[in-house]
């Protein structure tokens, strides 16, 4: 036999045996800085994404928006998002019967468009991730519906995203996390302090005993004649008018972390009603003006407040802030104050609201951790892992489909029909 043959093919397997070690290697390493993953019974799993590049659709209705986006080994490479917000005005606030029709009506060119923009065939993805709650039972299920759709036509795995986790992970497009963190969650439903020693770790240790902070912004900002979305109409009036100085407000006494916001919004909302009474009804501009001031401040400086006390008694390296309040330029600017004494995290103006890169973000770190590994299919039976060993809720688990086809052959068809080009 030529020699020349025979050290062709021991080079050959040599370059295999050489390729599996280092594999080994790597997997390894990234598994010691994670979890020892000898131990989780996927740990082939991590070995093999040693060589996979993850492509991960997200899709996002949990409210008013309707987005999709592509997150290809952890870049995003598009975040589409359709809202919703003038057709909500009307009304004064979300109408979830027309948010659910309306998610329906822009799910599917969402989804093409995220796609397109990414240059992403449907066969490139490796994951599909879908917010599976909290927010509108009927906007939710449009969301879900289309993404079990495509995890189950494509034949890869679903991964089910709290949304307030991917509220958090927004900020990962603006750093990297340092543990142990306080991340405050300040939106139109949710007003909470959160402890994170690691990835996918939440500790509530603060919350709203009542009223969200975004949702007295909103009930204030309408009785004092500001149009929907009311947190954004106060910012922009105040930002207009940085001379004005606020009048003191009382400031709510409640234990520990927490918070409270339904008193002092009931307080000023009647303290408006008398001067209108007084006043034909109406109150003159400047006074608008005057309590849209004191209100922002009054409702960030508690949560900044309780927020950066619980930095200080858990020994926190960072702080970060999430959700559509994270937009207010006040708290931003009062978060931003203590980057002195701690590392400080906001996210970028354009991943404060609702969108669905943050929901793969949040994901990507679910990858991680070790869900996703089977392939969804509709009817399959699957664990429901809600709660991780430290006991910590954060809802990342699969979710079932009875009928998830044909509840949805408009998406179905529209795949087809991409996946045909």
């Amino acid at each position: 036999m030529d020699n020349g043959y025979v050290y062709s093919v021991n080079a050959i397997w040599i370059s295999i045996l050489l390729d599996y070690i280092l594999g080994f290697g790597f997997a390894f390493v990234a598994g010691f800085f994670r979890k020892p993953f000898l131990k989780h019974k996927w740990w082939p799993f991590f070995v093999a994404m040693t060589f996979t590049m993850l492509c991960i659709l997200a899709l996002e209705s949990s409210c008013d928006e309707t987005a999709a986006a592509v997150l290809k080994d952890g870049e995003m490479k598009s975040n589409i998002i359709s809202t919703q917000i003038k057709e909500h005005q009307k009304f004064g606030g979300v109408y979830p019967e027309l948010a659910s029709r309306l998610h329906l009506q822009n799910v599917a060119s969402v989804i093409f468009m995220a796609l397109d923009k990414a240059g992403i065939k449907p066969e490139e993805l490796t994951h599909v991730a879908v917010t599976a709650g909290p927010g509108l039972p009927g906007a939710l299920q449009v969301g879900v519906i289309a993404a079990k759709t495509v995890a189950a036509y494509l034949g890869i795995p679903l991964i089910g995203v709290h949304h307030l986790a991917g509220h958090l992970y927004a900020n990962e497009y603006a750093g990297d996390f340092h543990f142990p963190m306080i991340a405050c969650l300040a939106s139109g439903g949710n007003s909470e302090i959160i402890l994170m020693k690691d990835h996918l770790d939440f500790e509530i240790v603060g919350q709203t005993l009542d009223d969200a902070i975004g949702e007295a912004f909103d009930k204030v900002a309408r009785e004092i004649g500001l149009p929907y979305p009311g947190g954004v109409a106060i910012d922009k009036l105040c930002k207009a008018h940085p001379e004005v100085k606020p009048f003191k407000l009382p400031f709510p006494r409640v234990p520990g972390y927490n918070l409270s916001y339904s008193g002092l919004k009931s307080a000023i909302i009647r303290k408006v009603e008398q001067e209108k009474a007084q006043n034909g009804g109406k109150l003159s501009d400047e006074r608008v003006i005057e309590y849209a001031k004191s209100v922002e401040v009054a409702f960030v400086n508690q949560f900044v407040r309780k927020a950066f006390k619980a930095a200080e008694d858990f020994h926190a390296k960072m702080v970060i802030i999430g959700g559509g309040v994270s937009a207010n330029s006040y708290l931003r600017s009062e978060v931003l104050k203590h980057k002195d004494e701690y590392e400080v995290l906001i996210p970028p103006m354009w991943c404060t609201t609702d969108n669905a890169s943050m929901i793969a973000k949040a994901a990507d770190h679910i990858i991680d951790a070790g869900y996703g590994i089977k392939r969804y299919y509709p009817n399959i039976e699957v664990i429901n892992n809600n709660i991780d060993p430290k006991g910590h809720v954060y809802n990342v688990a699969y979710i079932n489909s009875n009928s998830a086809i044909k509840t949805n052959d408009k998406i179905l068809n529209f795949i087809l029909s991409i996946s045909e080009k």
